[in-house]
C-alpha cells in the first residue's frame, strides 16, 4: 500500500494530466471527476482517497464493497464499475450508490424492479461496448436504445449517462475511436429520447488523455494512484 504522501503525489500527478488536456481544449478541469479504483486493495486505499478529498471510490466486485464499506466514512460513495451478474443485483443495490455497469435491458429491468421494492433510488450508467471488443462487457452500440428505454421505464433508476472501457491495444487510435463512438452514442440517445445524459465515464490510467479529449466526465484510475494491483 502506498503512503499518504505517495498517494497525494500520485493524485496530484493525475490531476495535472487532466488539467493539461483541458487547457488544450479550453475546458474546465473541474468537469472531469477522478474516481479512484480501490478494487483488490484493502480498505485503507479508500481511506487514502477520502483523506485526499475524493468522495467516491470504484469497486469491481459486490462482495468487496460489502466488506469494506462499513469500515469507511459514511459519506464516501461507492460505485460499481465491474460486471454485475443478475443474481447479485439486490446486493449491489444495497452496497453501492452508483452502478456504472448496467449492460443489458434485462439487468436494468431487474435492478429497477428490485430498487423499487427496496424503496431505493440508484444512479446508473449504461455500459456500452463502443470499442466492439469481444473481451469486454457492455451492450452493442445498436442495442443502446433498447437498454436506455428499459432503464428509463423504472423510476427507481436515475440514468446519468454512459460508460465504456477501451480495448487493450498499443495503438492509441483504438481508444480514440472507442471514446468518440461512446460520445456520439450518448449524443444520439439524448436527442432521441429527450433526456439529459451528462455523464461519460471513460478513461483509465493509460488512456485518460484520450478520454478527456473525447468528453469524459469521469476517469477511473487505479494503478496510477495505488501502484500495481495485488492479486485478487
Amino acid at each position: 500500500m502506498v503512503s499518504a504522501d505517495q498517494f497525494k503525489a500520485h493524485c496530484d500527478g493525475v490531476q495535472a494530466r487532466i488539467t493539461a488536456v483541458c487547457a488544450q481544449l479550453g475546458r474546465d478541469p473541474a468537469t472531469v471527476r477522478l474516481l479512484p479504483v480501490t478494487k483488490t486493495h484493502p480498505v485503507e486505499a479508500a481511506l487514502l482517497a477520502y483523506g485526499y478529498g475524493l468522495r467516491s471510490v470504484g469497486e469491481n466486485r459486490v462482495q468487496e464493497a460489502v466488506q469494506k464499506r462499513p469500515l469507511a466514512p459514511p459519506d464516501l460513495r461507492w460505485e460499481l464499475i465491474g460486471h454485475l451478474q443478475s443474481n447479485k443485483a439486490k446486493h449491489a443495490l444495497q452496497a453501492f450508490d452508483v452502478i456504472q455497469s448496467v449492460d443489458s435491458a434485462e439487468l436494468a429491468t431487474r435492478l429497477g424492479r428490485l430498487a423499487g421494492e427496496l424503496g431505493l433510488k440508484r444512479e446508473v450508467l449504461l455500459q456500452v461496448n463502443s470499442g466492439n471488443d469481444p473481451a469486454k462487457f457492455g451492450c452493442d452500440l445498436a442495442d443502446a436504445p433498447r437498454l436506455l428505454e428499459a432503464a428509463l421505464a423504472h423510476p427507481a433508476l436515475a440514468v446519468k449517462g454512459l460508460m465504456a472501457i477501451a480495448p487493450l491495444s498499443d495503438d492509441a487510435a483504438v481508444a480514440d475511436r472507442t471514446f468518440a463512438a461512446l460520445r456520439l452514442c450518448r449524443d444520439d440517445l439524448a436527442a432521441r429520447f429527450g433526456v439529459a445524459l451528462p455523464e461519460l465515464s471513460m478513461g483509465m490510467s493509460g488512456d485518460l488523455e484520450s478520454a478527456v479529449a473525447a468528453g469524459s466526465t469521469c476517469v477511473r484510475v487505479g494503478s496510477a494512484l495505488f501502484g500495481s494491483r495485488p492479486s485478487a
